[in-house]
C-alpha cells in the first residue's frame, strides 16, 4: 500500500507527540487511582452479649432487631457484618456488666435470658499468654480493672492466674491490656470455643 504523499515528516511528530501525552495522561489516571484493597477476613474472636442462649438456640431466637445494640450504654455490642447478629468485640470496648442489663431487658425473643447477677454471665473465658505478659515487670493493670475478681497476681511463679470459675469473659481485661501494652497477653476466648468445664460450669 503506497505511503499517504500529504502525511509527511511533520504529522507524523504531531500524531507521535500526542500519542505520548496521552499515554502518559492514562498512565497518571491508573498510577493515581485509589487500588481496590482486599477485603478485610471476618474477625471470628466475638463474644455474645450477656445472657446469651447456647449458639444454635442463639442463632433461631435473635431477629437481628438491633435493640439490644442500640440501648448498651458503653456501645459494646455490635453487629457482626456477616449476619447481623449482635457481638462484643473485648479488645475494642468490653462489656461493663451492667447492675441491670438493659441489653437482656431489650430482648423480646429470649436469645439473651436475665441472670442473676454478673457472675451468673458466662461470654467466655479469659487466657493468659505469659510470653507477652508483662506482669512479672510489675503491670497489674487488668488485675484491679477486674469487676468479678477473677484476676490474680502469683508473686512466686511472677506471673498473672485466672480463676476461670469466677471469670465471665466480659473483657475488660483484654481491653485495659491494649491501652497500656504493646502487645495484648490476655484474650477472651468465646464461651461458644470452650467446654463447659472450662466455663466454671
Amino acid at each position: 500500500m503506497a505511503a499517504d504523499p500529504k502525511y509527511g515528516r511533520r504529522d507524523f511528530l504531531k500524531d507521535s507527540v500526542v500519542s505520548v501525552a496521552k499515554a502518559a495522561r492514562e498512565f497518571a489516571a491508573h498510577k493515581d487511582a485509589p487500588r481496590e484493597q482486599p477485603a478485610a477476613p471476618a474477625r471470628t474472636d466475638w463474644l455474645r452479649p450477656p445472657g446469651a442462649v447456647d449458639e444454635a438456640m442463639f442463632l433461631e431466637r435473635c431477629t437481628r432487631c438491633s435493640d439490644c445494640i442500640e440501648i448498651c450504654p458503653p456501645g459494646a455490642i455490635v453487629s457482626d457484618v456477616t449476619n447481623g447478629t449482635p457481638v462484643i468485640f473485648s479488645n475494642q470496648v468490653a462489656c461493663e456488666l451492667c447492675d441491670d442489663f438493659p441489653c437482656i431487658a431489650a430482648c423480646a425473643t429470649e436469645a439473651l435470658l436475665p441472670v442473676a447477677d454478673c457472675l451468673d454471665v458466662r461470654m467466655g473465658v479469659a487466657t493468659v499468654s505469659h510470653r507477652v505478659c508483662t506482669a512479672g515487670q510489675g503491670c497489674h493493670a487488668c488485675v484491679s480493672k477486674c469487676p468479678v475478681e477473677a484476676l490474680s497476681m502469683d508473686f512466686h511463679a511472677l506471673h498473672l492466674v485466672v480463676a476461670p470459675e469466677r471469670c465471665v469473659g466480659c473483657g475488660m481485661c483484654e481491653q485495659i491490656c491494649k491501652t497500656v501494652n504493646d502487645r495484648i497477653a490476655i484474650k477472651v476466648t468465646p464461651a461458644r470455643n470452650l467446654s463447659a468445664g472450662a466455663l466454671g460450669y
